[in-house]
């Protein structure tokens, strides 16, 4: 809807609501005319000036009184215009976008903007939230959230959106942040999505509105900040304010043990460890795991229609996983004629699978050594099949071979939408659900498992996810020679798969 076609709207609602009597209401005033009025002073000197003034006194009243009847002709309608159009409450919207609504009384937005980059994109196909204004506000949430998720954000179980509601009417603010972490949490599992709702109620403070303005971010981003600052005074608003909230979040449930290098950076550190520029990569994803007990971003690249993975440690910027052997001081790779390539390795794949390229709609080739080996481990989806192998580098053989239907393929049923425990406050970690060890005890029995103490792990990883609709932990760790990799049930503690291999010095500290 235009601005033009909304301020039509809005006059014919206007007139319907106040019809115009103006000239009934004059008529009536000058029924009124020739009236005597006895105007007395109280020394009964009745001099020109004093009349005068007594008839612009009585002018006076009397527009007075016309403009009255006005509006109570009118049936109220100017109160009326003015209560649709206050702001009673303003709700924003944080992931690294952040969006802001303002709503009336009646819970009707009255505008919507992006206040970043980011958000500018995520509101492109809603004339940049004006195509939200006079609706419900659950209805522009909903939309919000969905533009959110098709535009990348909110992916995965570690996501976050913060949604904060700023009023004067302390219950009314309760009520709606109540309504809206149900309503976004339901959008989000009506997707498939596991993402993690935090919510706050803030209070005006125009101090912060300020440095919220100056730092294009919402005020209830402003409010998160500032719980990170209270922890470590020596951090910069400008610096914290560049965060996602998932990152934001992450610091405080780790005590904030520094400042992170941030999302750019990583992709940056990985990128110059590469050689390349963004020009040379035709896909990236870039996701913070500040909580892990080796923080770090996860960076994932598509180059040449290859996916690869890369670990950036979150403090240094170092990157601790996925560049070339090479760059390490372990052996020097076999010469290139004993090294077939990606793509013969991945040719050597789907010839195995007998599928065509042209099926494939995913792929992953990644190169690795196995008991001072050189292999190729590739992977693979068609619509409904999984498939991951290993392959020789030298001869090309498939040496490790498996298959996965994946869910919805064929005949079998899709899974149900896993549910999601969300977390009520900023403050708080998202509660582990009924039947769920937690990420400590994963890691103990993964551990255990393999035999080994914690004193002798290098660095580790522990990842919360579904798989077929059944909760587990994905755990990953190192010792000075061996790298670990293992499943363990959420719910029982059981150690579905182990794997070990040996890193040939590689990942040493």
């Amino acid at each position: 809807m235009t601005d033009q076609e909304l301020m039509q709207r809005l006059k014919s609602a206007l007139d319907a609501a106040a019809p115009d009597d103006f000239g009934d209401v004059l008529s009536r005033c000058e029924a009124g005319k020739g009236t005597v009025i006895d105007m007395k002073n109280a020394a009964n000197n009745n001099n020109t000036n004093n009349t005068n003034n007594g008839k612009k006194t009585w002018k006076r009243a009397l527009i007075a009184a016309c403009l009255a009847l006005v509006v109570l002709a009118g049936g109220g309608g100017g109160f009326a215009y003015q209560q649709a159009h206050a702001v009673a409450s303003i709700v924003s919207l944080d992931v690294n976008p952040s969006i802001e609504l303002t709503v009336n009384r009646r819970e009707k937005v009255l505008t919507c903007k992006g206040l970043n980059a980011e958000a500018a994109v995520v509101l492109m196909d809603m004339d940049g939230g004006h195509d939200l204004e006079g609706a419900k506000l659950d209805v522009a949430v909903n939309a919000i959230v969905g533009a959110l998720v098709r535009n990348g954000y909110l992916d995965n179980l570690d996501s976050a959106i913060l949604i904060s509601v700023e009023d004067s009417d302390a219950a009314r603010g309760e009520r709606i942040q109540q309504e809206l972490t149900q309503t976004v949490g339901g959008t989000l599992q009506s997707a498939a999505n596991n993402a993690a709702v935090l919510t706050q109620t803030v209070a005006a403070d125009k101090a912060l509105d300020t440095q919220a303005q100056q730092n294009n971010i919402s005020t209830g981003k402003a409010y998160l900040v500032e719980q990170v600052m209270a922890i470590d005074p020596d951090l910069t608003f400008e610096g914290l304010a560049g965060l996602s909230v998932e990152e934001l979040r992450d610091l405080i449930k780790t005590g904030v043990p520094g400042m992170p290098i941030g999302r750019d950076a990583a992709l940056q550190a990985v990128l110059d460890g590469l050689g390349l520029t963004k020009a040379d990569v035709s896909g990236m994803e870039v996701d913070p795991e500040l909580d892990e007990r080796t923080p770090c971003y996860e960076v994932e690249l598509v180059i040449d229609g290859r996916e690869r993975d890369f670990g950036v440690d979150a403090y240094t910027g170092e990157v601790i996983t996925g560049l070339d052997v090479r760059t390490g001081p372990g052996p020097a790779l076999p010469a290139s004629n004993d090294d077939i390539g990606e793509d013969a390795a991945y040719a050597a794949a789907l010839a195995k699978a007998g599928v065509s390229e042209s099926d494939v709609t995913w792929s992953k080739v990644k190169r690795d050594y196995d008991d001072g080996r050189l292999e190729y481990e590739v992977e693979f989806r068609t619509v409904g099949m999984e498939y991951d192998c290993t392959v020789d580098a030298a001869t090309g053989d498939i040496r490790d071979w498996d298959t996965e239907r994946l869910p919805g393929a064929l005949t079998d049923p899709a899974p149900a939408a896993p549910q999601v425990t969300n977390a009520p406050a900023v403050t708080n970690a998202p509660t582990a659900q009924t039947g769920d060890i937690g990420e400590d005890a994963a890691y103990a029995a993964a551990l255990a498992e393999a035999g080994v103490s914690e004193s002798d792990v290098t660095w580790s990883k522990v990842k919360r996810d579904y798989d077929d609709g059944r909760l587990e932990y994905e755990v990953e760790f190192r010792t000075a020679g061996t790298e670990y990799e293992c499943t363990v049930d959420a719910a029982t503690g059981d150690v579905w798969e182990l794997e070990s291999e040996p890193v040939e010095g590689w990942f040493d500290d």
